[in-house]
């Protein structure tokens, strides 16, 4: 098993790149080594899947700081479950689902629950301080962020990864949710649909 990884540094903000994933089986066997120690195994894991921790991390509005401590937590996390993670070809899909649980924990210990629970949590201000146009604003907003709460969790993954600010590329989604990246356009429009209907069941229009 790699040596002391809580010491060492997170994983680096990788660049956008769009070379192809790892096919499955080679990452089985790179877990598979990994778990028996082989550093160059582990460093070739970080090095596929960094971008996906990285893109959770973006999508749930984390300074670099915080996002940096969430991939050394979610990585060090991974090491602890080497020798026991069910299936091992979608280690991108445990690591992304562990780096969003702690990105909530980072957010928990900042007071913002997540962007949703902020936005529908945040007290209000005084409504006598507040033109109309800015009453209407807000509870469009709020009522925007039930809909979206409605949403399963794999529509909601998927649009705040797109919605990121850089959004996640298709490879990064793919990997982060198990997605063969010609299903993400589709999904995504279906997702998008979804929310329309949330959305006008609010009373909303959707527009």
């Amino acid at each position: 098993m790699p040596q002391n990884p809580a010491a060492a540094a997170p994983p680096a903000l990788p660049a956008s790149r769009s070379r192809a994933r790892l096919p499955a089986d080679e990452v089985v066997r790179l877990v598979t080594r990994a778990g028996t120690g082989d550093d160059r195994a582990w460093n070739a894991i970080v090095d596929e899947f960094a971008g996906v921790v990285w893109a959770v991390a973006r999508s749930h509005r984390l300074d670099h700081a915080d996002a940096a401590d969430v991939a050394q937590i979610t990585f060090m996390r991974l090491v602890e479950r080497l020798d026991s993670i069910r299936e091992p070809e979608r280690v991108g899909a445990w690591l992304a689902t562990t780096a969003r649980r702690e990105c909530l924990s980072v957010l928990r210990d900042r007071g913002r629950v997540s962007p949703v629970a902020e936005a529908l949590n945040e007290p209000a201000a005084d409504p006598a301080s507040e033109p109309p146009s800015v009453l209407l604003d807000n509870e469009r907003d709020a009522l925007l962020w039930q809909a979206f709460n409605r949403l399963r969790a794999r529509d909601r993954a998927l649009l705040s990864m797109l919605a990121a600010d850089p959004p996640s590329n298709y490879d990064e989604i793919g990997a982060a949710l198990g997605m063969p990246k010609g299903s993400i356009g589709p999904t995504r429009a279906r997702a998008l649909e979804r929310l329309r209907r949330e959305v006008e069941d609010l009373g909303l229009s959707a527009e």
